[in-house]
């Protein structure tokens, strides 16, 4: 008995967003699917989603899109939102068109506003997605805050107090860990995600931040190497470090 799921070719195409089944049928019968070399004939043929089939898969000459479950890093520039329902670019205009029809869909976890860049995970498991983002797990997010005023000494105090409430809340945020890198720069670590939090935590202080950069999801840093605007698959180390140290 295989222990990897199997599911129909056309089935699999339309999930990864080649088209509908009829249209993924019409590839098929153009002989522009092709596994292991020798081009599909049987639109109904089950295949087996083993992790080497993207490489040993090929559609209209070009590698198949990895299946679900994905999960991938991205570096989110400043201008982009990161909701299908928000006005403005949508990140998603990152990604290849068809992987916007995925189904399971892929969904940012957690989110960056329009003015924040930086590192952001973008998945279809939705286990995965509810584990990083449940308070529950304190997955901690670190941010480099660029501020307009100078900080003034206590603001590392009151945001590891536990008792900072925010205009509009009604509870107290979590305790977070401020490190100062200069008069107006500093790393701020929470472990929640309420609406513009960060900023707010700085309204709450008296400052404002005049720019946001997400650098860390638990340990996972953004790589030097991935420029704003770039993505990849996230690897396993990687996921295994979000979880790191929680």
């Amino acid at each position: 008995m295989s222990l990897y799921p199997k599911v129909r070719v056309d089935r699999l195409l339309a999930n990864l967003g080649y088209g509908s089944r009829r249209e993924a049928q019409d590839f098929i019968a153009a002989g522009w699917v092709v596994l292991d070399g020798v081009a599909l004939s049987d639109a109904g043929q089950r295949l087996a989603i083993t992790p080497d089939l993207t490489t040993r898969m090929r559609v209209q000459g070009a590698p198949l899109d990895p299946p679900a479950p994905l999960t991938l890093i991205l570096h989110k520039p400043v201008g982009l939102v990161c909701s299908h329902r928000e006005a403005g670019r949508s990140l998603y205009e990152l990604l290849p068109s068809r992987w916007r029809r995925r189904v399971p869909a892929l969904s940012s976890v957690g989110r960056l506003d329009v003015d924040t860049s930086g590192l952001l995970l973008l998945t279809d498991d939705g286990g995965l997605l509810h584990k990083i983002i449940s308070p529950r797990n304190h997955v901690a997010k670190r941010y480099l805050a660029t501020l307009q005023q100078p900080l003034r000494g206590h603001e590392a105090a009151v945001f590891a107090g536990g008792a900072l409430i925010l205009e509009g809340d009604t509870s107290p945020l979590a305790p977070a860990t401020l490190e100062t890198l200069s008069s107006t720069t500093a790393h701020l670590t929470i472990t929640e995600g309420r609406y513009h939090q960060v900023r707010r935590m700085f309204v709450a202080v008296g400052n404002l931040v005049i720019a946001l950069h997400r650098d860390r999801i638990g340990e996972l840093d953004l790589p030097a190497d991935l420029a704003a605007g770039s993505y990849r698959r996230l690897s396993p180390a990687e996921e295994s470090a979000v979880f790191a140290n929680r």
